[in-house]
């Protein structure tokens, strides 16, 4: 099936990206239908009629072949280069675990993966400044092992310029695939148990103590986190990295995405990383890739 962009701006390439957002994939996996979808389709997507009849997981397989395009590249094609290369293509999810939008401070990485170590994925896309990007990898510096920067070809010459030689870059090439332009070390020994325990709930803050062997402070609830923050401030960065990278690997565990992810298009796999779905959630959302086109454009009216 063949989808075309009625216009090429900014505007309607930001429609076909809103199609992958949380937002559509929760109301797919809630209710079997999204209104948002149908919006965003009739805004975005000239439809033929001989493809009415086809899934809508068609839409999404094309809507996503114009997203990975060098022209549109958006940041949704990242993640999901990351998350099918990266991530998939790399390791099982019973050791490996990813989370979007994972914060540190006042950042926000794209996309982390926890598997034997930490590694934060900065996305800098065609699109994108590199106003923020030094104040990113520094802060990121202070909770992850490792830190890369992917980006397109424009930006490429500058972040090389501009990063440390200890903040790895890699470029999506014009064939979808990632190389490895500056390779890193992996380097728990910078990471600050404070930030970390500032970016984790404090519940896995408990769970780093008790891999110390260290017995939680008997402190009222008000002030749990004060008292374990004191905690963190005086323990090994290497070893508090460990306990991390095993305490996130089990508590923001990829695993229960294992049995949807085969059965979804491969354009929707990154979607569902960033949506938390119930297991009756993910059976609806694949009843619902599976209506039709026509269909799907009745759900806004």
């Amino acid at each position: 099936m063949s989808l075309h962009t009625k216009v090429l701006d900014g505007s309607q390439q930001s429609a076909v990206a809103r199609l992958f957002s949380a937002a559509v994939i929760r109301e797919l996996a809630q209710k079997g239908k999204s209104p948002l979808f149908s919006r965003l389709i009739k805004e975005s997507l000239a439809i033929n009629e001989a493809s009415l009849a086809a899934p809508i997981s068609a839409v999404f397989e094309s809507a996503f072949n114009l997203l990975r395009k060098k022209d549109y590249r958006h940041e949704y094609a990242y993640k999901a280069a990351i998350t099918k290369k990266l991530l998939l293509g790399r390791h099982s999810l019973n050791t490996a675990s990813l989370v979007t939008e994972f914060r540190v401070d006042n950042c926000k990485a794209d996309v982390a993966i926890f598997n034997g170590t930490s590694t934060a994925y900065e996305i800098k896309s065609e699109r994108d400044n590199l106003g923020r990007l030094q104040v990113q990898v520094d802060t990121y510096k202070k909770f992850f092992a490792k830190v890369y920067v992917i980006t397109g070809e424009n930006h490429l010459d500058e972040i090389l310029k501009t990063t440390p030689a200890d903040i790895g870059v890699l470029l999506l090439n014009n064939r979808f695939g990632i190389s490895t332009i500056r390779e890193i070390q992996d380097s728990p020994e910078r990471v600050s148990p404070e930030v970390i325990f500032e970016a984790i709930q404090i519940r896995e803050s408990l769970e780093i103590l008790k891999s110390f062997g260290i017995t939680p402070p008997q402190v009222a609830n008000t002030e749990i986190r004060s008292a374990v923050r004191e905690i963190f401030r005086s323990l090994d960065p290497v070893t508090t990295h460990g306990y991390m990278v095993k305490t996130l690997r089990k508590s923001r565990s990829s695993l229960p995405l294992a049995e949807i992810l085969p059965k979804l298009p491969d354009s929707l796999q990154a979607a569902v990383f960033s949506t938390p779905l119930k297991l009756r959630e993910q059976t609806t959302l694949l009843e619902a890739v599976n209506t039709s086109i026509r269909e799907a454009l009745n759900w806004a009216r």
